[in-house]
């Protein structure tokens, strides 16, 4: 890390790597009334999660981020070992947004011993990402809960293009009667439209140009939807995926925002919501759109 960050890192963004130190600084701040502000992150940090950390900053006295690549939410092993770790140019990041400490544990400090929790939030948990990525909720429901528990938040904050995810860990919080505010934040996209993603970094160039589809095919069908049947329009988005150059559909889905169960016309929600996942090449992307 340049030298000119290190000093600055000491003056004004703690990076902390036990949990026992972090609640000791927290504590000390909670007695003097200070709210609490929490952004949970895998690192490998971009514009969309700085755009939550700025929130936070904006809303609460203190803003803790923790930069932790949970093991237990990746069902691939291969996914996990090619995940980008960036902790300096995170802190970089982070310290220009303003952020008061970091929170960066080894895997041995949150996980002493395997965590055996098993959560379920049927139906929300067993559609999507809950088909193709089975174990993976558990996985985010087991650290969520846990930095929850260390951080006591007055406020969490997560990204609406992790859909599924935010609609689950609201309920886990309605359920496990967390005192504290779920925040969600719009997705930040690149000028071109393309959503950002920590896993954009693993795109080659020609993949960079070739993934853009996704996010076109979405606009385009939020046009076409206006005059055409949710059939329909599901049907024209996976045409068009899976005749694009060097993109390879998993699933795209017309949803109920909040129950996330699959509509058959328009008049069955009065939020719908597109979630779509593709790979291209060995990459794994996802957005949404909102359709009313």
């Amino acid at each position: 890390m340049h030298p000119f960050f290190e000093t600055i890192d000491l003056e004004r963004m703690k990076t902390v790597h036990t949990i026992k130190a972090l609640q000791e600084e927290l504590n000390a701040l909670r007695l003097q009334g200070k709210r609490v502000g929490l952004v949970p992150t895998m690192g490998a940090l971009h514009a969309g999660h700085a755009s939550l950390v700025k929130r936070s900053v904006a809303e609460n006295d203190v803003t803790v981020v923790s930069d932790f690549v949970n093991p237990t939410q990746f069902n691939d092993l291969n996914d996990l070992k090619k995940y980008p770790r960036t902790l300096e140019a995170d802190c970089r990041l982070l310290e220009a947004c303003g952020v008061n400490f970091v929170f960066a544990p080894s895997v041995e400090e949150i996980y002493p011993e395997p965590d055996t929790r098993q959560f379920s939030f049927a139906p929300l948990d067993t559609v999507m990402e809950g088909i193709y990525r089975p174990g993976h909720f558990n996985g985010v429901c087991q650290i969520v809960s846990k930095l929850f528990d260390i951080v006591m938040p007055d406020r969490a904050y997560f990204g609406e293009k992790d859909f599924q995810q935010l609609a689950i860990i609201r309920e886990m919080v309605r359920k496990m009667q967390f005192p504290l505010e779920i925040v969600g934040c719009p997705i930040v996209r690149e000028e071109d439209g393309l959503a950002l993603s920590s896993r954009n970094a693993l795109l080659s160039d020609e993949q960079r140009v070739q993934a853009l589809k996704i996010s076109q095919t979405l606009f385009e069908s939020r046009t076409f939807a206006q005059t055409h049947s949710v059939s329909e329009t599901k049907q024209f988005v996976e045409e068009a995926i899976n005749v694009a150059p060097g993109l390879r559909l998993e699933y795209f889905e017309l949803v109920d925002g909040n129950t996330l169960q699959s509509i058959a016309s328009w008049d069955d929600t009065t939020y719908a919501v597109g979630c779509i996942t593709v790979y291209c090449g060995e990459v794994r992307l996802i957005d949404n759109i909102k359709y009313k």
